[in-house]
C-alpha cells in the first residue's frame, strides 16, 4: 500500500474537465484513449464530475495532446477566460515576448498579447493553471499584470451547469408542446377518446414529430456520430437508433403504406422518447449540480478582499493581491484572508467551516490562523504565512475536488460492465426483432419491441452509481471537518476491521507536564538534577523533552546549552552538560550503556502504574535520578474507542513507552491489555501494521507526528490528526481537521454509509437493466415506458445520493 502512494518524481498530475459526455461508456472511452498516449502512466475519467484525471511524464506528454485527444472523441474541454491588464510594455517585442511566455505554459490554450491596449487575453484550463499564476509569469518577466475581472473564471464550472440546465429545460419545453397532441393521441387509441380528426391525421403528427427528432434530438445524433467514428456506443446511439427506428418506420408507413402492407404509425413513440429522456436529463443535470454543492459552499468561504498595511498605511486589496509576509489587519467580525501568525492583538476565532469544531478557539501573539475562520471579538495584526493555493482552505478545495473526480473500486466492475453493454444491447435488440418477426411475421410488433430494448437498456445508472454517492460523501465529510482524498480511500475505510491508534498526541493530549523528579544520589539534590537534565534535553524536540525543559523553567531553573547533543530514537538523549557525561532515557537505553538499574526497578513501576513516563538519569554513567513525565488523555478519546468498539471493530494502541505506562493509559481509554503495543520504536511501527495486514486484517493507522508517516502509509488506510505535523497529513489517506478522536468514528460512519448508498445505486441498476431488457424483448414494455423509465432510473440514483447530505456523522456525540 505505502508504495503506491508516491509517484515516481518524473510524473505530473492534472485535471480536465469535460463536457458532452451522456453515460459512463463516455468515460471509459476517453479513459482508455488517454491511457493509450505515450507516457501516460495512468488516466480516470468520472462521468459523474465530468473530470479527466491523467498522470503523465511531462518529458513525454503535456495536456494540449489530452485536450486533442478529447475533442477528436467528440467532447469538449471547458476554457476559461481571463483579460489581463499589462503595465510596463515599452514595444511590440514586449508584447510577443509575454504572449510566448504565456503560450508556453501548461493550462494554456491560447494567449493574445496587444501593446497598443496593454492587454492580454488569455484561455486556458483552471484545472491546471490558476490567474495568480499567470500574473506570476508575466512579473517574472519584468511587467505587472493585474486581472480585470471582465471575465473570470471563478464561476466557470456554475455557469457551464446553468448553461447545460438551461438548454436541456429548453428543449423538454419545446419537445413537451409539440408531443403533447402526440401523447393525446396516443391516450385517445388506448381509451376510444372521442378527439377532433386532426389529431389522427399522419401529416399532423408527422409535422409536430420532426422538429422533436432533427432539432430537440439532435444531441443524440451528433454524440452518436463522435461515438461510431472512433467505433466505440453509449447512451447516445441507443437513443437515436430507437427512436429513428420508430420515425422511418412512421415515415414509410405514411407514404408507402400500400406497398409494405403498414399504414400504422408510430410518430408519438419517437417523439415522447425524447421528451422524456430530456427530461431525465435535465434532472439529472440539477440533481448533479447539488451533489458538488460542498465545493460550492468550500469556495464561497473565502474573503473577497484584505487590509494589508503596506508603507505605512492601511489599505483593502483584492484576495488574490495578497504576498506572503504582507501585515495583515483583521477586526470583529471580518473573516480572515490568509493563513498566517498574529503578530500584534489577541481575539478568539471560529474555526468550524474549516474544522468542524464549534466552539471559538483563542488566539494570541505567536498562534497560527486559518483564512477564511471568522474573527469574533478582537483586532489582531498577523503576518501571512501561505497565500493563493497554499492556503488550508485552498489545500481542502483541491483535496475534495481530487476526491470527488476519483473512482472507488467498486466502480470498475460497473465500468467494466458498462463497456461492454451498449454492443451487447444492440444485438439484443437485433435478436429481439429477428426472433418476433420469424414467429409473428407482424412488422411493427416487431420493430416496437426491438425500440423498447434499445431505449431501456440506457447504462447511464450504472455509471452513476458510485461516483455520485463519493461526491456526496467526500463533500459531507468536508463539511464535518473529515478530509477524504478519494473514493478508493472512502471505500478501504468502510472495508477497516482494526484501528491502531498512535498515544502521544491521538489518544493524549500530547502535552505532557513534569510530574516528578527524583534523586538517587547524596550528591545530587533535585534542584541541580533537573538543572543539568533539562539543559541536556535543550536541543531535543520530543514532546518528553520539552515538558522537562518547560517543567524545569517553571520552577526557576536556570538551564545552560550543552556543549554536545546526541538524540538515540526510540531511547533518549546523550549530552555533555558543564562538563558532565549525560544519559536521560529508557531501560534499553542504559542496557545498552551497562548502567544499573535494577535496584531501583520498584521505583520505576510505581510512577509507570500511575501512568507516567518515567526515564533513568544517569551521569558519569552512574544513575542519579528519574525524571516523570505525564500525557493526559483527551476528554473524548474514551468515547471515541467506545463507540469504534460498538461499530465492530478492535482498536488497539502502539506508543514507545513502556508497557506499565502503556497498560495505564490503555485502562483510562477502555482498551484490553492485549491490544497495546508498547515499546515500540518509531521505525518499526510500520512493520507492527504490516504484521496485522498479514495475518488478513484490514488496517488503519492513527498518528499526529513525524514519526508516524512510515506507519501511516504502510496502513491500508490512514488517517492524520490535523492538529500534527504536514508529513503526517501528506502520507494519510484521511486527514482529521481537529485532534478529536471523535472523528475517526465520523470517518468510518461516513464510509459505511456512502458505500451503502453505493451499493444500493448499483443493486439498483444492475436489477433495472437485468430485468427490463427481457421484459422488454418479451413485448410487455412499450418504448414510451421504456424511455420514462429509463429516465427515472438515472435520477432515481443521483437522487439517492444526494440523500447522504442529510446524514449526520457526529450524531449521538456529546
Amino acid at each position: 500500500m505505502g508504495a503506491t502512494k508516491v509517484e515516481a518524481k518524473t510524473t505530473k498530475q492534472m485535471s480536465l474537465k469535460i463536457h458532452g459526455m451522456t453515460c459512463a461508456n463516455c468515460a471509459l472511452k476517453i479513459e482508455k484513449s488517454l491511457k493509450k498516449l505515450p507516457g501516460v502512466s495512468d488516466a480516470n475519467v468520472n462521468f459523474a464530475v465530468e473530470k479527466a484525471t491523467v498522470i503523465y511524464n511531462p518529458d513525454e506528454a503535456n495536456p494540449a495532446q489530452f485536450e486533442e485527444i478529447i475533442n477528436k472523441l467528440g467532447y469538449s474541454v471547458p476554457k476559461s477566460r481571463v483579460k489581463l491588464k499589462i503595465v510596463g510594455m515599452t514595444c511590440a517585442n514586449c508584447a510577443q515576448k509575454i504572449e510566448k511566455k504565456l503560450n508556453s505554459l501548461d493550462g494554456v490554450s491560447s494567449a493574445t498579447v496587444n501593446f497598443g491596449m496593454e492587454m492580454a487575453m488569455v484561455e486556458y484550463n483552471e484545472n491546471v493553471i490558476t490567474v495568480a499564476e499567470l500574473k506570476q509569469s508575466v512579473q517574472k518577466l519584468g511587467y505587472e499584470a493585474f486581472s480585470t475581472d471582465e471575465e473570470g473564471s471563478a464561476d466557470a464550472e456554475r455557469e457551464a451547469r446553468e448553461r447545460e440546465i438551461a438548454k436541456q429545460k429548453r428543449l423538454f419545453i419545446f419537445s413537451a408542446v409539440l408531443s403533447a397532441p402526440l401523447v393525446l393521441y396516443m391516450f385517445a387509441e388506448i381509451f376510444s377518446w372521442n378527439l377532433p380528426s386532426i389529431f389522427f391525421n399522419k401529416y399532423f403528427q408527422l409535422i409536430l414529430a420532426t422538429p422533436i427528432q432533427f432539432y430537440a434530438g439532435w444531441q443524440f445524433y451528433v454524440d452518436s456520430y463522435h461515438n461510431l467514428k472512433n467505433k466505440s456506443a453509449n447512451m447516445s446511439v441507443l437513443i437515436a437508433l430507437g427512436t429513428s427506428a420508430a420515425y422511418l418506420y412512421s415515415i414509410l408507413a405514411t407514404f408507402w403504406g400500400d406497398v409494405i402492407g403498414e399504414t400504422t404509425v408510430y410518430y408519438e413513440t419517437a417523439a415522447v422518447i425524447i421528451t422524456l429522456i430530456i427530461l431525465g436529463k435535465l434532472l439529472e443535470a440539477v440533481a448533479k449540480g447539488r451533489t458538488s454543492e460542498a465545493i460550492k459552499k468550500l469556495m464561497g468561504l473565502q474573503a473577497k478582499t484584505a487590509r494589508v498595511i503596506r508603507d505605512g498605511e492601511e489599505m483593502d486589496i483584492a484576495i488574490e493581491d495578497v504576498i506572503v509576509d504582507d501585515i495583515i489587519v483583521v477586526r470583529p467580525g471580518e473573516k480572515v484572508p490568509v493563513d498566517g501568525i498574529i503578530v500584534d492583538g489577541s481575539s478568539s476565532l471560529d474555526e468550524s467551516m474549516i474544522t468542524g469544531e464549534s466552539i471559538p478557539v483563542e488566539k494570541k501573539v505567536g498562534d497560527e490562523v486559518i483564512g477564511a475562520t471568522i474573527n469574533k471579538h478582537g483586532t489582531f495584526k498577523f503576518k501571512a504565512t501561505k497565500v493563493g493555493k497554499d492556503t488550508a482552505l485552498a489545500q481542502i478545495i483541491k483535496i475534495v475536488e481530487d476526491a470527488q473526480g476519483s473512482k472507488a473500486p467498486i466502480q470498475r466492475m460497473a465500468d467494466k460492465i458498462s463497456s461492454y453493454f451498449v454492443p451487447a444491447v444492440v444485438l439484443i435488440a437485433v435478436l429481439t426483432f429477428t426472433i418476433w418477426y420469424l414467429i409473428t411475421g407482424d412488422l411493427t410488433s416487431s420493430l416496437l419491441y426491438a425500440t423498447a430494448v434499445l431505449v431501456i437498456a440506457c447504462p447511464c445508472a450504472l455509471g452513476l452509481a458510485t461516483p455520485t454517492a463519493v461526491m456526496v460523501g467526500t463533500g459531507k465529510g468536508a463539511e464535518n471537518g473529515i478530509l477524504i482524498k478519494g473514493g478508493e480511500h472512502l471505500e478501504n475505510a468502510y472495508k477497516t476491521q482494526v484501528i491502531i491508534l498512535d498515544k502521544t498526541g491521538t489518544i493524549t493530549k500530547g502535552e505532557p507536564e513534569l510530574t516528578d523528579i527524583i534523586s538517587l544520589s547524596k550528591e545530587w539534590n533535585e534542584e541541580k538534577l533537573l538543572r543539568i537534565t533539562a539543559s541536556a534535553e535543550k536541543n531535543s524536540e520530543h514532546p518528553l523533552a520539552e515538558a522537562i525543559v518547560a517543567g524545569a523553567k517553571a520552577r526557576g531553573s536556570q538551564l545552560v546549552d550543552p556543549e554536545s547533543f546526541h538524540a538515540i530514537p526510540g531511547h533518549g538523549i546523550e549530552a555533555t552538560v558543564e562538563g558532565y557525561h549525560v544519559y536521560v532515557g529508557t531501560r534499553k537505553l542504559m542496557n545498552e550503556k551497562n548502567i544499573s538499574y535494577s535496584e531501583h526497578e520498584k521505583d520505576m513501576e510505581k510512577l509507570e502504574n500511575d501512568g507516567k513516563t518515567a526515564m533513568l538519569i544517569a551521569i558519569n554513567n552512574q544513575l542519579v535520578g528519574l525524571v516523570a513525565v505525564a500525557d493526559t488523555v483527551k476528554d473524548t478519546s474514551a468515547e471515541a474507542i467506545e463507540a469504534l468498539q460498538k461499530m465492530g471493530l478492535r482498536v488497539m494502541m502502539i506508543t514507545g513507552d513502556n508497557v506499565r505506562t502503556a497498560q495505564a493509559i490503555a485502562r483510562q481509554v477502555g482498551l484490553k491489555p492485549e491490544d497495546v503495543l508498547a515499546e515500540v520504536l518509531p521505525e518499526d511501527k510500520a512493520s507492527n501494521v504490516d504484521k496485522l495486514k498479514k495475518e488478513g486484517y484490514v488496517v488503519a493507522m492513527v498518528g499526529d507526528g513525524i514519526n508516524d508517516a512510515p506507519a501511516l502509509a504502510s496502513a491500508d488506510i490512514g488517517i492524520a490528526i490535523g492538529t500534527g505535523t504536514d508529513v503526517a497529513m501528506e502520507a494519510a489517506d484521511i486527514t482529521l481537521m481537529r485532534g478529536d478522536l471523535r472523528g475517526i468514528v465520523a470517518a468510518i460512519r461516513l464510509s459505511r454509509q456512502t458505500m451503502r448508498k453505493a451499493k444500493q445505486n448499483l443493486f439498483w441498476a444492475l436489477i433495472y437493466n437485468t430485468l427490463g431488457i427481457p421484459i422488454a424483448a418479451l413485448g410487455f414494455l412499450s418504448p414510451v415506458l421504456a424511455g420514462a423509465a429509463m429516465a427515472f432510473s438515472s435520477v432515481s440514483v443521483v437522487t439517492n445520493s444526494t440523500l447522504l447530505k442529510s446524514f449526520d456523522p457526529m450524531k449521538g456525540f456529546k
